[in-house]
């Protein structure tokens, strides 16, 4: 079958990255998780004092530094995932805590830190044959992907599958505080000025609230063949 790029977007905790990580897995193709990125550039802001005490981001010194942040991925051969690296080490665990959860999101939405990653994004894309998530990638890394899916539940189901999450690491997690964030993500995502998350007009939606994984891999398997066979 000819190789695509599939682009699924949504909101936070819809568990996109994993539905893209076992579809990639599933159909051989390469996993991008975009969101990773961001959250790396958000640890290295953090350890770097880039973030005044009011949690405004000190700009103009992450754009000077922007250039020394380095982000990969490394198949993981325990997993059979790949891990996130900045700077050659290993910050797959780091990156996944609340503290830099609760600062992602004005991150992201800084237009030189969004230009960098889209850039080193895209040319990830260059042979087809990946799967990317994020907020972004069926609008503005990868409009022409033949294949996007946006992502949706409910904030409360999305935010007690991250108190799971958190709690199955053995890291600590109050269900309320997560909620507050979940909400309060969507909010910026959806209202930022540069790249806001929307739903791309030729994208199918899921809705995954109510579904088991085994249902949903289903599904993405059959918007993916429905796809390439065409």
């Amino acid at each position: 079958m000819k190789k695509i790029i599939i682009a699924i977007d949504g909101y936070s905790s819809c568990g996109k990255s994993t539905m893209a990580k076992d579809l990639a897995c599933e159909i051989g193709y390469i996993y991008i998780d975009t969101g990773a990125m961001y959250r790396s550039v958000t640890l290295y802001a953090l350890r770097n004092n880039l973030f005044d005490e009011d949690g405004t981001i000190k700009l103009s010194e992450l754009e000077k530094q922007m250039p020394d942040i380095n982000i990969s991925f490394k198949l993981n051969e325990a997993t059979g995932r790949p891990d996130t690296y900045l700077n050659k080490e290993n910050v797959e665990k780091e990156i996944r805590t609340m503290e830099v959860s609760s600062h992602v999101s004005p991150i992201a939405a800084v237009p030189f830190v969004r230009a960098a990653l889209v850039a080193q994004q895209q040319r990830m894309g260059d042979e087809k044959g990946i799967v990317m998530d994020g907020r972004d990638i069926g609008t503005v890394v990868f409009p022409q992907a033949e294949l996007k899916i946006f992502v949706t539940a409910s904030a409360e189901v999305r935010a007690q599958r991250r108190y799971d999450e958190l709690k199955a690491k053995g890291m600590e997690a109050n269900f309320a505080d997560i909620l507050k964030n979940v909400q309060e993500r969507d909010y910026i995502d959806s209202h930022r000025e540069t790249s806001p998350l929307r739903k791309a007009d030729d994208a199918i939606e899921l809705d995954n609230s109510n579904i088991s994984i085994a249902e949903q891999k289903k599904w993405l398997l059959q918007q993916y063949e429905k796809v390439c066979k065409a």
